[in-house]
């Protein structure tokens, strides 16, 4: 099976000098890849040739031309209407005309939340699109948390929905043999190895009284639905590794992640300063040094770059804007990952199996 990976080449804050290098040095490590590289043709063509290898891919890749770029800060309405010819739009419609498995873009998560909608449409039985992507948790795994960021306010209904999704998400990367194994995914629960990924419910406590009344509800909701739901979990689960999945508001959701991001960068900051104080530190620090290597890498939030554009009609990863050849490439696997294991299949066949639950008022 070919996996074909439509790439936005021209997104986010460094463009051509990280995603053309993470996206070669990928297809170069899985032959059953198929690069659809978009931007600007001759600026795209031009980083190809300078990257290593890039001869072996000539027939793993083709590029398609796109004369625009969604800017950062461009507003969502801009991107939408005006820039039809944008390296993202054009990378999309690439999932929607069959072209490709999945896209991966930097660029703006408010455009490229838009323009999937647009162009690709909802699944039907889903309202809103998520934004899921994984979190490590201190059982060596990953905890995945949605929404992210895409739906402030969030009915009973929406989050029955996000949890149908995120654990057909999870599901599908378990499935990967190129992603960790499920035991180590869910810390050592056989969850995942049963195809019944756990899932919780973010609140301010575990009792069912706890929470506001659309909390409530969906707990109601998903006690029903016939999904493993464990109950509610509170922030500080998310990193235990007592859930695969953790469902939330998008508001809830953001300040988690942006804490979560916030709390790694420090610790890096904090080993870092540590070798530059005194010898005795320096020494200290040295001595220590694999220790806190490992402890760098599994809170380094490259490893953990990708989210989850869920809900539409076809695959659409988002990378970090600031992400470098590394992270990017991290994003790629998990577009790669969703399409190899059927991650629309799987939404769309979990979808009527979850009892259906009247609107919540």
């Amino acid at each position: 099976m070919t996996v074909r990976l439509a790439i936005d080449c021209m997104g986010g804050d460094h463009g051509l000098p990280v995603t053309v290098p993470a996206a070669l040095r990928f297809a170069q490590a899985h032959p059953d890849v198929h690069l659809v590289l978009v931007g600007r043709e001759v600026e795209v063509r031009a980083a190809v040739s300078q990257a290593p290898g890039h001869a072996a891919l000539a027939d793993r890749l083709s590029v398609v031309n796109a004369t625009e770029v969604v800017a950062m800060d461009d507003p969502v309405a801009l991107a939408l209407r005006a820039k039809r010819d944008s390296s993202m739009r054009v990378a999309i419609e690439q999932v929607r005309d069959g072209a490709a498995d999945a896209c991966i873009s930097a660029g703006n998560t408010g455009a490229l939340m838009a323009v999937s909608r647009f162009v690709l449409k909802m699944l039907e039985g889903i309202e809103r699109p998520a934004i899921a992507a994984p979190l490590p948790n201190r059982a060596g795994g990953q905890t995945m948390v949605l929404d992210l960021g895409a739906n402030v306010d969030c009915e009973a209904t929406h989050l029955l929905q996000f949890a149908i999704m995120g654990s057909a998400l999870v599901s599908a990367l378990a499935a990967s043999d190129q992603t960790v194994p499920s035991s180590q995914l869910n810390g050592g629960s056989n969850a995942l190895e049963s195809g019944a990924p756990r899932v919780g419910l973010l609140n301010i406590g575990e009792e069912v009284i706890k929470g506001n009344e659309v909390v409530k509800q969906a707990a109601d909701l998903l006690r029903a639905s016939g999904l493993n739901f464990i109950g509610n979990v509170e922030g500080n689960d998310i990193f235990a590794g007592v859930a695969d999945v953790v469902v939330c508001d998008g508001f809830v959701g953001n300040v988690a992640l942006k804490t979560s991001e916030g709390l790694a960068q420090m610790l890096s900051q904090i080993i870092r300063e540590e070798f530059s104080r005194g010898w005795l530190s320096k020494l200290s620090a040295a001595l220590a040094l694999p220790v806190l290597s490992r402890i760098r890498t599994r809170v380094d939030h490259r490893r953990y770059n990708g989210a989850s554009l869920v809900g539409l009609r076809g695959i659409v990863i988002k990378s970090h804007g600031s992400s470098d050849a590394f992270g990017f490439e991290q994003a790629i696997r998990r577009g790669y990952d969703a399409a190899r294991n059927g991650l629309i299949r799987r939404i769309t066949e979990a979808l009527p199996k979850v009892s259906q639950q009247p609107p919540s008022s």
